[in-house]
């Protein structure tokens, strides 16, 4: 059969920013270590104040990367120093640079007793270069979903258990824990101190979890072969113990705040819902669609290259736009080529 490979494209410029494509990623389940490039968008934190590594991050374009606000108290920018492409925290890392930090920018109405609101950004003092060590994730938009059970991975330099450091190396590493109801895990943790803002992540049994030295950085979701973050490594009771998940910073609360912060050049927001990637891409999860062409916009709408019926790109235009934002000008560009 003959199928359409559209491109949807916008009367507006391009940017040519890819985000949420770990090219080197190859884990699925389970391992400790993380491969080389497996997470381009982790970043290290250093602090002159504390002589090292003391939080993690994710870079969400090419100046601007996403952490804890409560990673950053009595902190300066000019004591910052931001690590990219960087696996282990001891001996070298031919795929790293580094930047500077110019500006902290801290939620106005983070909240240190309650944690709420636990989310800042920092402007680097020069862009970034994309390759296939240092890219940057795409974010979840506002009406994005997450449902109990989501597969979710995080990724750290922190204590491999309550007052244990990662040791040398220090590799870092990656683990896979499921969401869990915000009405759960405030059952757990006690009763509202799970907000709106924030989510969980964890098993009930324990043994996988964030740590010390892990805040600020990101729990991710695979939606087909894009890396959307769902969390920011916020708070929790201990490190993996039983009935104790995690808890992060819902990102998806906060795309007006990053998007009004950052002004221009805005990340990729990406709404995540396990029920609507099936409906538009019912084979293999979009396996078949070409992400490697995923282009940012400035109004962060992903546009991408896929093999689709002409009555099924009429049905995907209602639901592929990943956002909130009226978009204008919308033209469909297609070519026919043999299935």
């Amino acid at each position: 059969s003959r199928l359409m490979c559209g491109v949807m494209s916008l009367s507006l410029q391009v940017h040519f920013l890819i985000c949420g494509q770990a090219p080197l990623n190859t884990r699925i389940v389970g391992g400790v270590d993380a491969s080389e490039g497996s997470w381009p968008w982790q970043i290290s934190l250093h602090s002159s104040n504390f002589g090292g590594h003391f939080c993690g991050g994710s870079l969400i374009n090419n100046e601007w990367v996403l952490t804890a606000a409560h990673c950053l108290p009595g902190v300066s920018a000019s004591s910052l120093r931001v690590y990219l492409g960087r696996r282990t925290q001891q001996g070298v890392n031919a795929n790293e640079i580094s930047r500077n930090v110019t500006s902290i920018i801290v939620h106005n109405s983070y909240d240190r007793n309650t944690n709420n609101n636990d989310i800042a950004l920092l402007q680097l003092s020069s862009a970034v270069t994309f390759n296939n060590y240092i890219r940057p994730v795409c974010l979840a938009a506002q009406n994005s979903v997450f449902p109990s059970g989501t597969s979710s991975w995080i990724t750290g330099w922190g204590d491999i258990q309550s007052g244990v450091s990662l040791p040398s190396p220090g590799i870092l590493q990656e683990t896979m824990v499921p969401v869990v109801a915000n009405d759960q895990c405030n059952t757990l943790l006690g009763s509202g101190s799970v907000t709106s803002n924030m989510m969980c992540a964890g098993l009930m049994e324990g043994g996988k979890d964030t740590c010390q030295g892990d805040s600020g950085g990101p729990m991710v979701s695979k939606q087909c072969s894009v890396w959307v973050q769902s969390g920011i490594t916020s708070w929790g009771y201990g490190c993996a113990d039983p009935n104790a998940p995690g808890v992060y910073t819902s990102v998806s609360q906060y795309q007006i705040w990053i998007t009004n912060n950052i002004g221009q050049n805005l990340p990729g927001f990406v709404t995540f819902s396990p029920t609507s990637v099936y409906f538009f891409c019912k084979k293999r999860c979009l396996e078949d669609c070409s992400y490697q062409n995923i282009f940012l916009l400035p109004l962060t709408s992903i546009v991408f290259f896929c093999p689709y019926t002409e009555s099924q790109w009429q049905l995907i235009f209602q639901n592929i736009f990943f956002n909130e934002f009226f978009l204008t000008s919308l033209t469909l560009h297609t070519s026919l080529h043999n299935a």
